[in-house]
């Protein structure tokens, strides 16, 4: 997308009202809604969301959902095959003139980390093989979050769940979703996190214009799974950012571009502190060892990021 063509240069820009309505089961300060409220604003009211079954299910309440179009619900492995399905009926209405183009509908698959990382990832994968011209948004709590909190494929290192409760927390780490979908080379791969909405705005205004599979991370900080005041949402998504813990990227035509980069990154440690899943790094004794190796880790990250980069 041309700069001529973003909407969005200034907080301003932004949509002043949400489409998505309010009074939700939803955990208060949940970092998936926060980025939710924001793509959905952006996408407009023709859009059909297909939602495997996680935390975001908790939105719609039969026989009511809090959106503005369509939504429907699939098991959790079953997302992008039941986008399949949709894409392929309005084609089909279009090419009999049943329906036209102003009732055509954007087919947006919703699903948390559990199932973009692990038991959906194979009918994702078939997706994109298929070219399918859908958009698929995760919202990573990097957790289990509907049931517990359990650990995921996408649960960083170190961080205590209800199923890894050592001393350690948990022992492996964070699956590398994007590298994953930018193997398969599809139209559009991006990280978004709601504390940075002008980032996450441009960024789905540049997928909304595009074809073909449209792949989207949105970090999404937990209150209830991470152990935190739900008031520290926005601080902690925008120190996921400064720390260099989330790096804010997309994947276009072969090339990864950064969008935006730390320049003087804040230590890991602040973004951690703030989060009950990695107290046992700082009580009842500090844990400067694998506080050390988690900085090392995204520290090495940046690294081969600005050896990357052109010069400026």
């Amino acid at each position: 997308m041309s700069e001529a063509e973003v909407r969005f240069h200034r907080m301003k820009d932004l949509p002043s009202t949400h489409l998505l309505g309010g009074g939700t089961a939803m955990c208060s300060g949940c970092g998936g809604l926060e980025a939710l409220h924001e793509i959905y604003d952006i996408l407009g009211e023709k859009t059909v969301f297909v939602n495997a079954a996680g935390c975001m299910t908790l939105l719609s309440i039969y026989p009511f959902t809090p959106f503005r179009g369509s939504w429907l619900y699939t098991a959790m492995a079953s997302a992008p095959a039941g986008a399949q399905g949709i894409r392929d009926a309005l084609d089909i209405l279009k090419h009999k003139n049943q329906i036209t183009e102003d009732d055509n509908l954007d087919v947006v698959v919703l699903t948390g980390d559990g199932a973009a990382n692990g038991m959906g990832l194979s009918a994702t994968s078939g997706a994109m093989e298929r070219d399918l011209d859908f958009l698929y948004i995760c919202y990573d709590n990097e957790g289990y979050g509907n049931t517990g909190q359990q650990y995921s494929a996408a649960t960083p290192h170190a961080a205590k769940t209800s199923t890894s409760k050592g001393p350690r927390g948990f022992t492996g780490y964070k699956k590398d979703l994007f590298s994953i979908w930018a193997a398969h080379k599809p139209a559009y791969v991006a990280t978004v996190i709601g504390a940075e909405p002008l980032d996450l705005a441009r960024k789905i205004e540049t997928a909304k214009h595009m074809k073909g599979p449209r792949m989207i991370i949105a970090l999404s900080p937990c209150p209830t799974g991470w152990d935190y005041d739900p008031k520290l949402t926005v601080e902690i998504g925008k120190l996921a950012v400064k720390t260099g813990i989330w790096p804010l990227k997309e994947y276009i035509d072969g090339d990864v571009k950064h969008t935006k980069i730390p320049r003087q990154r804040v230590a890991v440690e602040e973004y951690l502190k703030l989060q009950g899943r990695f107290r046992h790094l700082f009580e009842p004794e500090r844990n400067d060892e694998l506080l050390a190796e988690l900085q090392a880790k995204v520290d090495d990250y940046w690294e081969g990021v600005s050896e990357l980069a052109p010069p400026p």
